[in-house]
């Protein structure tokens, strides 16, 4: 053993200019294991298969995964149109609808049964953040998987048992909110786990890509069995994510030391027994080699405020909460304002207003991979969300005069709409917030992963929740109130991020890049 003299002497022969200091001890954090399904197929397990074949199994599942949640989010935005008023048509009256939701408050009682699920949400996102950053995220991500699924069964049986009490409607999806909320900081800190800083943007915006899948998924199959009874389209996608929360559990792997591998720009080891290796930088002295362990504290959960005190960590937070309450009041009002607004002079059935809505996560799926690109391209997150947002501005007022005058126009603004709308929101609930949670500030400190993404994603939950509310009370009003509130939404969103961007724009030019902005700058 080295003593403490021995030791000094040695740290002193170190010619490395990188200094070297020795981490306070943190509190033990439970290691997970590997997934049970490893156990099953052996061949799954490294050697056999590489650091490549699991970065992209994980990228695989989490996609799936986050879809499912998603697919089972949808279908309250697909029955609001059965469960609430009806358009005047020669078909319908006003008032037919699914008590407690018919009648002229139909639209206020749908937006305080948003407002339950979105705050519950909200506030569950902060929680979530916390624990995953202490507990195996497969198993936690599992139970929000198995929980959401449950209650977007039961919310169903409503239907099926004849159920017209408002407060079991608003219980069901307040819960149903909390095991949701377990989602994305999981999938997120798991997919930061996998992978490095390059080319984040890019291969975030394609993974988060399954936001508008999933969309698509629950609007196509909740429309479609919407004939049968409004209660299928929610068992159906309650079954659906529990069957994809089984195969998470299964394979999922939350790091690559759970299987003994270690990322790009570390040595790729596995031990002899195929468990996990810790990752270190050996410093080679004349005398005797000492090996420092860079990792030490990165198991160290990081502190709730401490996050929000992290550089820029705020304003993208406040800039998703304008960001994403225009992209969930879409989300949940989309096929209801479709069913309420006559295309060319005509009025479309339940069915095809859901469908027909899956155009705006179509678009948004290019718009979060064009925004991941993008931002790659010209090494500049902040900026490309600014452009996103003020182009999206028109797109909206364009979408509201324009769209209804024939169904092409209709499709192509709503494309675009979804393009520019899911564009930075995708891009600041994945690149950006893995950006802040792993830079240099927290000395690589990847548990901070959740609970930063926490934040972001739950400040912006917190819109999320009030955009759907107002949108419910508003729409009594007229829909040029609600587009002028999403388009001022949109307009805060854009000014919470010029400080970000000028600072991006004078570090580019500092490194001599965008020269050519330096007159725009001063």
């Amino acid at each position: 053993m080295l003593s403490k003299k021995a030791i000094g002497s040695n740290y002193s022969r170190v010619t490395d200019a990188k200094t070297l200091t020795l981490a306070p001890p943190t509190p033990p954090q439970p290691v997970p294991q590997p997934p049970p399904g490893l156990a099953l197929f052996p061949s799954l397990k490294p050697p056999n298969k590489t650091l490549s074949f699991h970065q992209i199994s994980v990228l695989l599942l989490t996609f799936a995964a986050y879809a499912a949640f998603h697919a089972s989010r949808k279908p309250p935005s697909i029955v609001k149109s059965v469960l609430g008023p009806q358009p005047q048509t020669q078909n319908a009256t006003a008032d037919a609808g699914w008590p407690p939701f018919d009648g002229s408050r139909g639209p206020h009682r749908l937006g305080e049964l948003d407002l339950a699920f979105l705050s519950a949400y909200a506030v569950g996102m902060y929680l979530s953040g916390h624990i995953g950053d202490r507990i195996d995220l497969r198993v936690f991500l599992t139970i929000g998987m198995m929980g959401s699924g449950f209650f977007t069964v039961v919310f169903g049986l409503g239907y099926f048992f004849s159920v017209h009490v408002l407060g079991f409607y608003v219980i069901v999806q307040i819960i149903c909110g909390l095991f949701q909320s377990i989602g994305w900081p999981c999938v997120v800190s798991v997919v930061g786990n996998w992978s490095g800083k390059s080319k984040r943007g890019l291969i975030m915006g394609v993974w988060n890509s399954q936001t508008s899948v999933g969309n698509i998924i629950g609007s196509v199959v909740a429309s479609s069995v919407l004939g049968f009874g409004w209660g299928w389209s929610f068992v159906l996608p309650g079954v659906f994510i529990v069957a994809v929360g089984v195969v998470v559990y299964l394979f999922l792997v939350v790091s690559p030391e759970n299987v003994g591998l270690e990322l790009e720009g570390k040595e790729v080891e596995v031990n002899v027994e195929g468990l996990p290796l810790v990752a270190s930088e050996k410093v080679e002295t004349g005398e005797v080699g000492l090996v420092q362990s860079e990792n030490a504290d990165s198991l160290g959960a990081i502190g709730f405020l401490e996050a929000w005190r992290l550089p820029n960590v705020a304003p993208f937070a406040f800039c998703l909460f304008f960001s994403k309450l225009v992209a969930y009041t879409f989300l949940y009002w989309l096929p209801f304002y479709i069913r309420h607004t006559a295309v060319a002079g005509v009025h479309l059935s339940h069915k095809t207003s859901g469908i027909l809505s899956t155009t705006f996560d179509i678009g948004g799926v290019i718009g979060g991979i064009l925004a991941g690109f993008i931002s790659d391209a010209i090494e500049a997150r902040a900026f490309t969300a600014l452009m996103f947002l003020l182009l999206s501005i028109p797109s909206l007022i364009s979408y509201r005069i324009f769209g209804s005058i024939s169904m092409i126009s209709n499709v192509t603004l709503m494309f675009l709409s979804g393009l520019l709308v899911n564009g930075p929101y995708s891009l600041i609930t994945t690149a950006v917030s893995a950006d802040l949670g792993t830079q240099s500030l927290i000395k690589g400190n990847s548990r901070a992963l959740a609970t930063v993404t926490a934040i972001i994603d739950g400040t912006g939950s917190v819109g999320a929740a009030l955009g759907p509310l107002l949108a419910g009370y508003i729409s009594t009003r007229g829909w040029n109130s609600v587009f002028s509130m999403l388009t001022v939404s949109i307009s805060i969103a854009a000014m919470l991020l010029i400080h970000v961007v000028k600072a991006e724009i004078k570090e580019k030019m500092n490194e001599g890049k965008w020269l050519r902005w330096s007159v725009v700058v001063q």
